[in-house]
């Protein structure tokens, strides 16, 4: 049995509805007995949301299957910097995942940023360059680009990060995926030497896995935000596999030794 990592937005689901096929793949790989992990940069709902909505959309799963950039920030801010004073910008409320992080809104010593939202206008935008510039850390959950909703491609923090890391000389420390300590993280959640990870940002997801060497091939769905022309961008590097749609991993999976 193989353990299988699964992003969710963009492989699993687009606007927190599931793509087709996606809980019936779901179902079939508990079926077939692998152990499954839901890795998420998604920072715009608590990891109880977030696990709520996969269970109202009919997907098998329950929290100790979800795993969340938010969470493994509380986690990475409690060991690296205990006690420290924390400005947190991020497109939604996800204090609940973050109880014993003292957050502040002004002379912090970290910054941390989450997902873009109405929350990234170009006053505060300015005052995290500020705060960099007077010495503050900077911390992302993530450096995602952009993500898909029913709508199209909306432009994600990572956008924000590269101007402030160029304006300001500071290089953000990345604890979401592509971080390799997640993905490690993650293996050993589930007391995997090895297993997939199932994607459809090929940076974060594919290669951000293979790259992070913990043992994880990469497997790139064509669906969420996949572009065609990302595969010839990313060259001479590829993913292990390509499928159409995680309703298309079951079989992928059967078929490998």
């Amino acid at each position: 049995m193989t353990a299988v990592l699964l992003d969710i937005d963009g492989v699993l689901t687009v606007s927190w509805r599931p793509l087709p096929g996606a809980v019936e793949a779901v179902t079939r790989l508990r079926a077939d007995g692998h152990d499954i992990l839901l890795l998420t940069n998604t920072t715009s709902r608590t990891k109880a949301e977030i696990t709520d909505a996969l269970v109202s959309a009919g997907f098998p799963v329950g929290p100790d299957d979800v795993m969340t950039a938010t969470t493994a920030t509380a986690s990475y801010l409690a060991e690296h910097h205990p006690g420290a004073r924390v400005f947190l910008l991020n497109g939604g409320d996800v204090t609940a995942d973050l109880p014993d992080i003292r957050l502040v809104d002004d002379a912090p010593d970290i910054v941390v940023i989450g997902g873009a939202g109405p929350a990234f206008d170009y006053p505060t935008v300015n005052r995290v360059f500020g705060f960099l510039l007077d010495g503050a850390r900077l911390i992302a959950m993530a450096r995602n680009l952009s993500w898909r909703t029913s709508e199209g491609l909306s432009l994600d923090a990572g956008a924000y990060l590269l101007g402030w890391e160029a304006a300001s000389g500071v290089r953000a420390s990345v604890v979401g995926k592509p971080s390799s300590a997640f993905f490690h993280a993650a293996l050993a959640r589930l007391g995997a030497a090895s297993g997939v990870m199932v994607g459809d940002d090929l940076e974060s997801d594919v290669l951000g896995a293979r790259r992070a060497g913990v043992g994880l091939s990469g497997i790139q769905v064509r669906t969420g935000k996949f572009r065609e022309k990302d595969l010839a961008a990313a060259a001479p590097e590829a993913p292990d596999h390509i499928i159409d749609s995680v309703a298309d991993l079951p079989a992928l999976l059967d078929s490998l030794p």
